[in-house]
């Protein structure tokens, strides 16, 4: 290919894919039923209202129940904090990477339940003292080596013999032939 025909590919590939972005957002924009029918409606102040909204988000009235008046959440329903990697991980979802099914009501929280951010259900094997034990002890054990080593003169780091320096009366070098 012509240095020419790079560039009208090239702008051609822009033109496509600007098309292809637009249409893209066009149909994300109009397919996403779901934010315009999970909008937050007045607070539920009768028993009618409450199983009216509690049919909007897919639950049984006995399991509905809304955030206190004033808020801000409306008639949002208040659901149990279970994260995704708390979720039955064998049974069959819609979309199994999310762990959620089609039309399943979300947590208020659950770009923060997600499986790789947290997970609020967790229990350790072990408590946070143990844990931070753990980390810093081996810091003190060397720490504490090294003072031994100091304190006592061990010497252990880098052992030698002294310098032999000529002039202390002793010789240590000569040319002479062994006798």
């Amino acid at each position: 290919m012509t240095g020419s025909n790079l560039i009208r590919y090239g702008l051609n590939a822009a033109k496509l894919f600007r098309i292809k972005q637009r249409q893209t957002q066009f149909i994300a924009v109009r397919s996403c039923g779901w934010i315009r029918d999970y909008k937050p409606g007045p607070y539920p102040k009768t028993p009618e209202e409450r199983e009216a909204a509690a049919r909007k988000y897919n639950l049984i009235p006995e399991d509905y129940d809304c955030y206190e008046e004033g808020s801000g959440y409306g008639d949002y329903p208040k659901l149990p904090v279970v994260s995704q990697d708390a979720m039955d991980p064998y049974e069959e979802y819609d979309n199994y990477y999310r762990r959620r099914n089609f039309g399943q009501t979300l947590h208020r929280d659950y770009d923060i339940l997600t499986s790789e951010k947290t997970n609020p259900n967790l229990v350790f094997r072990f408590s946070p003292l143990v844990m931070f034990s753990v980390f810093i002890a081996p810091f003190f054990i060397f720490s504490f080596i090294a003072w031994i080593d100091y304190y006592f003169d061990l010497h252990s780091c880098n052992p030698m013999k002294p310098k032999q320096f000529p002039g202390d009366g002793r010789i240590h070098y000569t040319f002479e032939p062994v006798d």
